[in-house]
């Protein structure tokens, strides 16, 4: 027997607290034609009045089946939107948000084009009259860390500064550090000649030469970082700094495989990659 019963609106029982101001905020969701036409979903929060030249950060991530959906960011909110900038967070191909196909298309000798999802979505917002390439900022981590590193050598010409966290670089030698073996079946054994064909293509610690174009970027790990060496980004930032580029590079020694040990920690390390974020892409917003 089925029992109908009147159901009210629901009772706020309890409540985090607001951490940024969202007031006048819009979010949107868009799509991209990446590289071999498929559509690539991304989605847009900003304020309502778009200026043609907007502050943007974008990030992703595409690896592991792992599904990026959007989610209350503090830090994002207080640092980057409160203050008039616009956030991008883009489905890029290698995660999970379409299924196993989406996962499959984005992994082994197809991960490269995961890399392609991203440098489109930049690439829309400028066609679609939200920004300017010089002004666009992008920031990812660990697996996000090749994604970072190859729109630096693939495609500079689509972003105004980079910040690649606790990265996987360097895919010549990744099976031979600390949990590298067991990506195998994400990116491809490196000691197969047939495989190492296609991860050459987006080794971006092999890719990277001189006289390029390529934009600031800041490369920060952790000294204890045991899933992904901190070798990945040594290498990294030393060559790049070697061949003139502007490359930085931040080490603490507590946090592994994540921004710090505590809340403090964490903090700092956001703080100190939007801050570079923001002054290399020209973005003065009275920031003490």
């Amino acid at each position: 027997m089925l029992i109908e019963k009147n159901v009210a609106s629901p009772t706020v029982l309890m409540q985090a607290p607001k951490t940024f101001t969202a007031d006048g905020l819009v979010v949107t969701q868009h799509e991209a034609i990446s590289i071999d036409g498929e559509r690539i979903p991304y989605v847009q929060t900003d304020p309502a009045d778009e200026t043609g030249d907007a502050p943007v950060h974008m990030s992703g991530y595409g690896g592991f089946g792992i599904s990026v959906r959007p989610y209350y960011n503090s830090a994002l909110g207080k640092l980057w939107l409160e203050r008039g900038g616009t956030t991008v967070q883009a489905n890029l191909r290698g995660g999970g948000e379409f299924g196993t196909r989406w996962h499959d298309a984005g992994r082994l000798g197809g991960k490269k084009l995961s890399h392609d999802d991203l440098a489109a979505v930049a690439a829309d917002l400028v066609r679609r009259g939200v920004t300017m390439p010089k002004r666009i900022a992008a920031q990812g981590g660990s697996n996000g860390g090749i994604l970072i590193t190859n729109m630096l050598t693939r495609y500079p010409e689509r972003f105004g500064a980079l910040f690649c966290t606790i990265p996987l670089i360097d895919m010549r030698r990744y099976t031979k550090l600390p949990a590298g073996a067991s990506w195998i079946a994400e990116y491809g054994d490196p000691d197969k000649l047939e495989e190492w064909e296609w991860l050459k293509t987006y080794s971006a610690y092999h890719a990277a030469k001189r006289g390029q174009k390529y934009p600031p970027i800041l490369i920060a790990t952790t000294r204890r970082d045991d899933r992904v060496h901190p070798g990945h980004a040594r290498k990294m930032a030393a060559k790049l700094q070697a061949m003139g580029y502007e490359a930085y590079f931040y080490e603490p020694a507590a946090g592994g495989h994540g921004y710090g040990r505590d809340n403090r920690e964490r903090a700092g390390f956001e703080v100190l990659g939007f801050r570079f974020l923001k002054s290399k892409i020209g973005w003065l917003d009275g920031e003490a």
